[in-house]
């Protein structure tokens, strides 16, 4: 009896072997397990992100469709494409959630892991590596924008479905094309700033200035609520650089057919996603900076 209890026992080999291979599962997946978490902490504000995924929509397009709108009546000339006022806003605004869920999710929550919580270096401490927490956060923070804007785009959609009285979406076999466009825009603004955010050692007010100065200007100048060319020229620059114009022009085209030429498509498509790619080269090297101190 104890010779079969002996034999049982597993040798040092085996249980050397065993802990690899649980250690190579959350090197295959650490992402992965880094974004339930990220999710998982969300459900701390949940009711936060419900509302202002489904409220925000319908304050602004109700309060655009009921009040500015109807005091503009006549269309709006997108370069030679008419369309109502509430049509040429609604694109800019579904990309708008997207960024300011960007301007959240990779902002105070990356301060936390690194500063106030320090979860981050607990990631760091097990099998996670460094680039697979940068992963973690930003489809994590993906996946509220994922959201937030298809709860926009299905609301804005519904505003014509059912008669309502406002067609918001002329288009709506290629208008779903916004969503990701959408998307692609948060990211474009989302991941440069989680980067930056690593990169803060205190806070000192860093994330106010971004939203004073950076995120409003980009709001209020990138051709949200009028056609950026209506502009003065010293001013357009500033949609041109910025991701929330780049989006919402793909969002237009995709809803209503803008006459956006083929070069600009690919110029829109191009900038969101080289932003992208730099803000991830540059997030990346913060975190294997930081988490390696």
């Amino acid at each position: 009896m104890s010779e079969t209890t002996q034999a049982a026992q597993p040798t040092l080999d085996d249980l050397r072997a065993e802990a690899l291979a649980w250690g190579r599962k959350p090197r295959r997946h650490g992402s992965w397990y880094v974004t339930e978490h990220m999710v998982r902490a969300m459900r701390a504000y949940g009711w936060t992100i419900v509302v202002g995924a489904l409220g925000q929509p319908v304050l602004y397009l109700l309060g655009l469709a009921a009040g500015l709108a109807a005091l503009i009546q006549a269309p709006i000339d997108d370069r030679g494409v008419q369309v109502d006022y509430l049509v040429f806003v609604a694109p800019a605004l579904l990309v708008t959630a997207a960024i300011s869920v960007a301007s959240e999710e990779m902002t105070y929550p990356v301060m936390a892991g690194f500063k106030w919580r320090r979860y981050f270096f607990g990631f760091n401490a097990s099998a996670l590596s460094s680039p697979q927490i940068a992963n973690g956060v930003i489809v994590g923070a993906a996946a509220r924008m994922l959201f937030a804007v298809a709860a926009y785009y299905l609301f804005i959609w519904l505003l014509g479905a059912l008669g309502i009285g406002w067609t918001t979406v002329p288009n709506p076999g290629t208008g779903w094309l916004a969503i990701p466009a959408g998307l692609l825009a948060g990211l474009a603004f989302g991941i440069p700033l989680m980067a930056y955010a690593g990169s803060i050692e205190d806070d000192k007010g860093q994330f106010a200035l971004v939203q004073r100065f950076i995120f409003m200007p980009m709001f209020l100048f990138s051709g949200t609520f009028y056609p950026l060319d209506t502009l003065p020229v010293w001013l357009q620059w500033i949609g041109w650089v910025s991701p929330l114009w780049h989006g919402a022009e793909l969002g237009r085209l995709a809803t209503y057919g803008a006459a956006v030429p083929p070069l600009m498509i690919a110029v829109h498509l191009a900038y969101l996603v080289v932003f992208a790619g730099v803000g991830y080269l540059w997030g990346r090297k913060v975190f294997i900076e930081r988490l390696a101190k």
